[in-house]
């Protein structure tokens, strides 16, 4: 029997990015506010957010982490080297020293990262895949195909509304992030494990912070 709440799933998506369209909006946009103090807006707002789905939805994060995490690895490490080389392209800026650089790789780099990777790939992915689930789509290669076409959709779009709060990704510029964000979207739809996406966020993150956060469009 086909699941009465498939469509709620995808209203989850659609109320994500005006999640993440708010935050950076508002704070960042309107309020100015410092990197750090806007990085701790995103985790209070944005994970609130993630709980109450993942609570609606009752999907067990752990047993996701567990299943094929080895590939999950390797699929971090792949996309994280593409994603590092990237940010090692651009131009270079002074990065902190002592202390304050190791709050900066944890803060801007893993939590920043982490987050950022559930929240614009992990989220809309699993979504769409509880969406054509609970429709019995995915018993099929068609339906699996599907799903993960939406999905990547589902991402580029939260990635999109999320980037385009900040004054510096407005109009053409947004491209950039989202076209990032999909080939790390694509390697968690290739694993089948969030770790593909959560970690290859973070590295990029982590590598931008190294390289320098005043120059990388990352950070």
């Amino acid at each position: 029997m086909i699941g009465h709440n498939w469509w709620m799933h995808l209203l989850w998506v659609l109320v994500a990015g005006a999640v993440g369209f708010g935050i950076t909006a508002i704070f960042a946009g309107w309020l100015k506010l410092k990197r750090a103090w806007l990085v701790l807006a995103y985790v209070l707002l944005a994970g609130a957010f993630l709980y109450a789905y993942f609570r609606w939805s009752q999907i067990d994060l752990v047993e996701e982490l567990r299943q094929r995490w080895l590939l999950g690895l390797a699929g971090a490490v792949v996309v994280g080297f593409l994603m590092v080389k990237n940010v090692q392209s651009q131009p270079s800026s002074p990065r902190s020293e002592g202390v304050r650089l190791v709050f900066d790789v944890l803060w801007f780099g893993v939590v920043y990262g982490v987050l950022d990777g559930v929240f614009l790939s992990v989220m809309p992915l699993l979504a769409s895949w509880q969406a054509f689930s609970e429709l019995g789509w995915m018993g099929s290669w068609l339906g699996t195909v599907g799903a993960a076409l939406v999905g990547l959709v589902a991402s580029s779009y939260v990635t999109a509304a999320y980037h385009l709060g900040y004054p510096e990704f407005r109009g053409s510029a947004v491209a950039m992030p989202v076209l990032g964000n999909a080939i790390m979207s694509l390697g968690y739809i290739l694993t089948r494990n969030p770790l593909s996406a959560a970690l290859s966020h973070a590295a990029m993150h982590v590598a931008a912070v190294w390289h320098g956060m005043e120059a990388t469009i990352q950070l």
